[in-house]
């Protein structure tokens, strides 16, 4: 995929000083490469995204303290109703797809993907900046955080059981079975990423494409496309979340 340039790739291109600095930021985790200038942008995006969710929920958490003082509902779409909708339909997305049990216990690591991954997404409609989720390391990051959660989970609740349900309902047919459910289970995160990053990655593309050749009127109904991209790509990894940890726990929800 072509690399995507915001204002901050922009802002240490221009400066020697910050270049170095971000320079010495170090080498990445994986690969052990140095970290470039242009590397740094996924990052800042990422932690800008974050501190953003965590002052919204602060706010929230304000508000819901002061609801014994409201009588009144809101008349009008405030921070509160927004993420009592937001996350109240991945609830009740989660709870159809693993269960009322399992949504309540798991739903920490759903709602907390869909509010960074929209977040994220969202930051593909202001111009200068580039989602952070059109970035593999960062999609590739969240999708491992699944990948561990939904493994360790499953065995947690259902023991060796659950490698064991990897093997086949015969164990004649465990040789053959077996690595084939292994190797679906260990892909599950590369296209969990893939599948994120580059839709992401093309939607900013071609909207950064438009907006550079004409900047006015051209680029909105792009953008109404934007905003579809945005929510379904949300929705599908989470979807394919819930179903991951609930096909991982289902053996305890029988229980």
């Amino acid at each position: 995929m072509p690399e995507h340039t915001g204002f901050l790739t922009y802002l240490l291109a221009r400066s020697d000083t910050l270049r170095q600095n971000a320079h010495n930021v170090g080498q990445s985790f994986v690969g052990h490469q140095q970290v470039e200038y242009r590397g740094l942008e996924p990052i800042f995006t990422s932690l800008l995204v974050i501190a953003l969710v965590i002052f919204l929920a602060a706010g929230v958490r304000s508000e819901y303290r002061a609801l014994d003082e409201s009588v009144i509902p809101d008349e009008t779409l405030t921070t509160r109703t927004f993420f009592e909708a937001f996350f109240g339909y991945f609830y009740g997305m989660a709870k159809d797809v693993m269960g009322a049990r399992n949504a309540k216990r798991y739903f920490g690591l759903i709602g907390g993907s869909a509010a960074f991954i929209f977040f994220s997404n969202c930051l593909a409609l202001i111009p200068g900046f580039t989602p952070p989720t059109s970035n593999l390391n960062v999609t590739l990051g969240c999708a491992l955080v699944v990948f561990l959660s939904f493994n360790y989970w499953g065995l947690k609740e259902n023991g060796w059981g659950y490698l064991a349900h990897l093997a086949g309902p015969k164990w004649y047919l465990a040789p053959l079975i077996f690595p084939i459910e292994v190797i679906s289970t260990c892909v599950r995160p590369i296209t969990l990423s893939i599948r994120l990053m580059i839709n992401m990655a093309v939607d900013h593309l071609v909207g950064s494409i438009f907006l550079g050749m004409v900047a006015i009127l051209v680029p909105v109904p792009l953008m109404f496309l934007a905003i579809i991209v945005i929510l379904v790509q949300t929705l599908v990894f989470c979807l394919l979340s819930s179903i991951y940890i609930g096909l991982a726990t289902e053996k305890a929800e029988h229980h």
